[in-house]
C-alpha cells in the first residue's frame, strides 16, 4: 500500500522526516477517540470519521475529515507507551491507513520500512499462507533516531513556521531548511504539559540496507525483477502497488533498498503470474507442463485419426468434405477425448482425493457438534446425524466425479459409508442421504439420475 502523508500534525510526538508542521489545534486530540471521529463523521456531506481499539496494545486509532477543507484528512495513532503520531492526509487516504494501523505498525518510515515500537522491519511483500499475513523481516542492524539525535545548534526555529490547513498547499515542495521547523516544533513540543520526552520522539531509521551503496534505480530493479524498464516505469505510472514504494528519490528520480527489492523478486517468483513461469513448459502455447502432456497426447492421437488412417484421410480430398463428414470426423475425435478423462484426471488420484474430503467435512461436522454440546452442556439421548454436512466445493467435485466416472464413484462412495460408520458409527442411509442432499444442491446430476444412482448405493436389505 502506497500512502504519502502530507504533513506533520504540530502535536505529533513523531515527526516524519521532510514534512511540514501544519497546525491541528481545531481537531480534538486530547479528548479521546470518540472526539476526533465526532469531527466528520455524518456531519456534512463528503465527512467522515472513524476510530477503533487496537487490542494488541491499548491504545486506539482515529481518523477524520479535516472541518475546515473537506480535501484533508487527519489520521492519528495513539500508543499508551509510545505517545501518539498525527498526520495530516489527502482525505481519501485516511481509512487505508486506518486499517493498517490495525496492527502492530506503529511508524512507517523510508517507504514502508515500520517500527513496532522494539524493531524496524522493511516493508510486508511476501505473503505468509499459514499466518495469513506478510512476513516480518527486520531491517538489518536497524537504529531508531529520535528528534533529540537530530537536533543541533545550527538550527533556528525563527526560520521556520507552522502552517494552516486553510492556506496549505499539497504541491508545495518539501521545505529546504527542515532542521529549522523540527526545531520550532521541538519548542512548541517541550511546552506541552506531559510531552513525550524528545529523546522518545521517532524521527527516523537508520540502518545498512538504505545507504546510498545499497540503492537501485529503476534499470537494476527492473534486471532483478526480469522486466524491462519501461514495463517497471508502466507499472509505476499506473500505481500498481505490486511495486514497492521506492526508499528515497535522488534527482527526482526512485531508488529502492536492494533488500526490498530482493524482497519484491522473492514476492513476483510466489504470485501467480510466477508459479505460472515455473511451472511453464516452456514453449510457444505457455502452457503448463501437466497441460502441454495432454496436448501431445492428443495432439498424437488426432494425427493417428486424421492422417494415418486411409479412411479418414480420404476425406481431405475436396469432393469429400461436406458437413456430414466433417461432423463424423469429429465425433471421432470428441470420443477420443471422453475416453481419455483418466489421462487428464486420473481417477484413481480423484476417488481418494474425494474420499478424503467428504471425511474431513463429515469430522468437522462432528467436532462442531461436540463443541456445541459442550457449550450447552447437553448430551442427546441418541445419536443424531443430521447435522453432517459437505462442503459447496467438495460436493461440485463429487457430483462431477459422479457424473464422469460412475463405477469409480460408486466405490468410493461404498468406501465413504464404511469409513464413517467405522469411525463414527454412522448408519450407511444417514451417510447416503447427507450425500445425496449435497449433490442435489450442489450439482448438476439431474433427480432421476440422482435417484437412480444411490438406489444402487442403498445396502440391501438384511433378510430374518
Amino acid at each position: 500500500m502506497h500512502l504519502y502523508p502530507l504533513a506533520n500534525g504540530v502535536r505529533t510526538d513523531h515527526p516524519v522526516p521532510g514534512l511540514p508542521f501544519v497546525d491541528d489545534s481545531h481537531i480534538p486530540l486530547d479528548e479521546g477517540p470518540e472526539a476526533i471521529e465526532a469531527v466528520g463523521r455524518n456531519q456534512d456531506e463528503g465527512m467522515w470519521g472513524r476510530y477503533d481499539p487496537n487490542r494488541q496494545s491499548g491504545g486506539w486509532h482515529a481518523f477524520t475529515t479535516d472541518p475546515l477543507d473537506h480535501s484533508l484528512g487527519w489520521s492519528v495513532r495513539y500508543h499508551p507507551d509510545h505517545g501518539r503520531t498525527v498526520l495530516l492526509m489527502s482525505d481519501g487516504d485516511t481509512s487505508s491507513l486506518h486499517s493498517t494501523w490495525d496492527g502492530d505498525q506503529l511508524l512507517f518510515r523510508a517507504g514502508g520500512y515500520w517500527w513496532d515500537g522494539n524493531a524496524w522491519y522493511r516493508p510486508g511483500q511476501v505473503w505468509d499462507p499459514v499466518e495469513q499475513d506478510y512476513e516480518r523481516r527486520r531491517a538489518r542492524a536497524a537504529v531508531t533516531v529520535s528528534a533529540a539525535d537530530m537536533l543541533d545548534g545550527r538550527a533556528d526555529p525563527a526560520r521556520a513556521h507552522i502552517g494552516k490547513v486553510l492556506t496549505f498547499d499539497p504541491k508545495e515542495p518539501a521545505p529546504e531548511n527542515w532542521g529549522d521547523h523540527l526545531a520550532l516544533w521541538a519548542q512548541l513540543h517541550q511546552e506541552r504539559e506531559g510531552a513525550l520526552p524528545l529523546d522518545r520522539c521517532v524521527v527516523d531509521v537508520a540502518t545498512p540496507e538504505l545507504t546510498g551503496a545499497q540503492l537501485l534505480g529503476v534499470p537494476e530493479m527492473a534486471e532483478l525483477g526480469g522486466i524491462t524498464a519501461s514495463t517497471l516505469r508502466a507499472y509505476i505510472s499506473r500505481g500498481n502497488s505490486e511495486v514497492p514504494q521506492p526508499q528515497a528519490v535522488v534527482g527526482g528520480r526512485d531508488q529502492w533498498a536492494r533488500a526490498v527489492a530482493d524482497d519484491w523478486v522473492e514476492k513476483r517468483q510466489r504470485s501467480y503470474e510466477g508459479v505460472k513461469a515455473t511451472m511453464s513448459a516452456g514453449d510457444r502455447d505457455e502452457l503448463s507442463r501437466g497441460a502441454a502432456e495432454v496436448r501431445d497426447h492428443f495432439a498424437a492421437d488426432f494425427q493417428s485419426t486424421l492422417w494415418d488412417r486411409p479412411d479418414v484421410r480420404k476425406r481431405w480430398v475436396l469432393r469429400a468434405r461436406n458437413q456430414d463428414s466433417v461432423k463424423e470426423v469429429s465425433d471421432a475425435l470428441a470420443w477420443t477425448v471422453a475416453v481419455s478423462l483418466d489421462r487428464i484426471l486420473p481417477t484413481q488420484f480423484l476417488g481418494h482425493t474425494v474420499e478424503s474430503a467428504v471425511i474431513h467435512d463429515f469430522a468437522d461436522a462432528i467436532d462442531l457438534d461436540r463443541e456445541v454440546g459442550a457449550r450447552t452442556k447437553g448430551r442427546p439421548k441418541r445419536k443424531e446425524w443430521s447435522h453432517l454436512w459437505v462442503s459447496r466445493p467438495v460436493a461440485g467435485m463429487l457430483d462431477w466425479f459422479i457424473r464422469h466416472h460412475p463405477e469409480s464413484a460408486h466405490h468410493h462412495i461404498g468406501e465413504i459409508t464404511r469409513e464413517a460408520h467405522k469411525r463414527w458409527e454412522i448408519p450407511a442411509e444417514d451417510t447416503l442421504y447427507t450425500l445425496r442432499q449435497a449433490v442435489s444442491m450442489d450439482g448438476k446430476l439431474s433427480k432421476e439420475d440422482r435417484e437412480a444412482f444411490f438406489a444402487l448405493l442403498t445396502p440391501p436389505a438384511k433378510g430374518d
